[in-house]
């Protein structure tokens, strides 16, 4: 084997994911994707303007002093052949036209939750469950927020049966990677039953 046909085995033999991390404001998007990102992340953030203000509501993160504009980009290795590029979507609600360019070809995503806060999850709840984008909920314990078990955060957010919950440290990269890689199982899961199911009916007529 040539140079050339190891390098092309290599390129076959890695898979790139796209992996979105959704959540309200202030839920700790931007540093998920800064703990865990291999190499320096890009970030798209702006000082809190007093315009903003009067549209963002900032109750509970008050210490909160900028705000992502645009995206937040960091990639992960899992394992050898597997990466993960991580799309952090901006929180408010009038940077949500960008949700649906970032999530063009996402295999899946984590949606942030802070139980301080917990109703900002629904718009992002309802965004991938409307689009049929697998995600897991990952409640990020805040020092100062009480804690919840998965199964009181799953009825809380009326999920759909089956969606994963759990419970990380956003500052942590373990905990993050941990996070990352429950949603890559769970998301496979999830789209290879779909293209089961759009398959055996075909075998059937046949």
């Amino acid at each position: 084997m040539g140079q050339h046909d190891a390098e092309a085995d290599t390129e076959l033999a890695s898979l790139a994911l796209k992996i979105l991390v959704a959540g309200g404001f202030g839920v700790g998007k931007t540093t998920l994707v800064g703990a865990v990102s291999e190499i320096r992340p890009l970030r798209t953030e702006e000082l809190l303007s007093e315009a903003g203000e009067l549209v963002d509501d900032t109750g509970g993160v008050d210490q909160k002093t900028t705000t992502t504009v645009a995206m937040d980009f960091g990639r992960i290795t899992i394992r050898s052949g597997l990466s993960l590029y991580l799309f952090g979507t901006p929180g408010q609600d009038r940077f949500w036209f960008l949700w649906d360019e970032l999530s063009q070809g996402a295999l899946g995503a984590v949606v942030l939750a802070d139980t301080r806060r917990l109703e900002d999850c629904f718009p992002a709840v309802d965004y991938f469950e409307h689009r049929r984008i697998p995600f897991v909920v990952a409640v990020n314990c805040f020092t100062e927020a009480r804690r919840y078990g998965a199964a009181e955060v799953s009825r809380a957010l009326d999920l759909e049966q089956g969606t994963p919950v759990v419970l990380c440290d956003a500052r942590d990269k373990d905990s993050g990677k941990e996070v990352l890689i429950r949603l890559v199982e769970y998301a496979g899961r999830v789209h290879t039953a779909r293209l089961l199911d759009s398959v055996e009916p075909q075998a059937d007529s046949v």
